[in-house]
């Protein structure tokens, strides 16, 4: 079951740069700063309602972040939502034929559990399922 969601992932060259705009200029708080080594980025959360922006700053050209701001640069990178049984999920995506990035959910920010689905199956977005 869908939950909410969760954030929205924003791929971003300078994290103080963004930061000056969402919590400066627009008065967002910022929550907090981690960086993921397994994904290569530092990310910020900017809560917004019951939701997030996740700002996504590569800490290597490398990973999957920083292959995408090369290639498409800054901008909107992924939605992401909250599920209550992300293993139950991916199984009945799975059978209704879409395809998935993660067959087996990793670790990501906050703590919690994701895996994302694949955007040839997604109509060109990247979505994220998580579990707190």
């Amino acid at each position: 079951m869908f939950e909410k969601i969760d954030h929205v992932g924003i791929a971003v060259i300078d994290l103080d740069r963004a930061l000056r705009l969402y919590r400066d200029q627009l008065g967002l708080e910022l929550k907090d700063i981690e960086e993921v080594d397994e994904q290569k980025v530092k990310v910020a959360f900017v809560p917004v309602g019951e939701s997030n922006l996740e700002l996504l700053e590569p800490t290597d050209p490398s990973g999957p972040v920083g292959k995408f701001i090369a290639k498409k640069g800054e901008g909107f990178h992924h939605i992401s939502f909250n599920v209550s049984d992300l293993e139950g999920k991916l199984e009945q995506l799975v059978e209704q034929g879409v395809e998935l990035i993660d067959h087996v959910p990793r670790y990501g920010a906050g703590g919690a559990k994701i895996a994302f689905l694949h955007p040839r199956s997604t109509g060109g977005v990247l979505i994220e399922l998580c579990e707190h």
